[in-house]
């Protein structure tokens, strides 16, 4: 008990000093971003469940490398953030966030595989802006959201809900964040759930 409330407590100041320390998306970036405007909540029907053996996959990175799910196996757990596109807002303010929450990812022996439908070229210059990312960006661009169609949070407009998905060091769906695709997901949930984990 003692540990989850100081998980949530270090979580917290770690939102309240990265926001005035992390790089902010500039002005520039800013007019760049597409409003997309608000979106059905969900939109999708989840295929597996926690406790389930997770999917494999093997996926094209931003940094022109293969990424499998299964490479961190018996290696580290993995946090799985499935966004619906580049260059919208809220996207565009959620993976800058696990940036500025990096060590608390590491400190939990957690990697973090950020998914998009998105294509490679897209994704690249859409993070370069945000000035890079510590952990793998992926595309599901072809086939067009095979990986996001596997968990069942691909979106019948071809777009990836907002979803979390936490996986244990054997494979195993521990974690299941699916909410409206309008908000981002909260950091401190995801904390408190790696928690369990150790």
């Amino acid at each position: 008990m003692k540990r989850m409330f100081w998980a949530g407590i270090l979580c917290t100041l770690f939102l309240v000093v990265g926001a005035q320390n992390a790089p902010a998306v500039t002005e520039a970036m800013k007019k760049e971003i597409y409003d997309i405007g608000k979106l059905k909540p969900i939109d999708s029907e989840l295929k597996v469940r926690v406790g389930e053996q997770a999917p494999d996959f093997t996926l094209r990175s931003t940094a022109g490398k293969t990424v499998s799910l299964s490479d961190f196996r018996e290696k580290s757990n993995v946090v799985i953030s499935f966004i619906p596109a580049a260059w919208t807002p809220i996207c565009s303010d959620q993976w800058p966030g696990y940036n500025v929450a990096q060590d608390v990812f590491r400190k939990n022996n957690t990697v973090v595989l950020g998914i998009s439908v998105d294509n490679v070229p897209t994704l690249f210059a859409w993070t370069t802006q945000m000035d890079g990312l510590w952990f793998p960006v992926l595309s599901d661009f072809w086939p067009h959201g095979a990986v996001a169609k596997k968990f069942g949070v691909l979106r019948s407009d071809g777009v990836a809900e907002r979803a979390i998905f936490i996986i244990d060091k054997k494979g195993r769906i521990r974690y299941i964040g699916l909410q409206d695709i309008n908000v981002r997901p909260p950091l401190e949930d995801i904390v408190k759930e790696l928690d369990k984990l150790r």
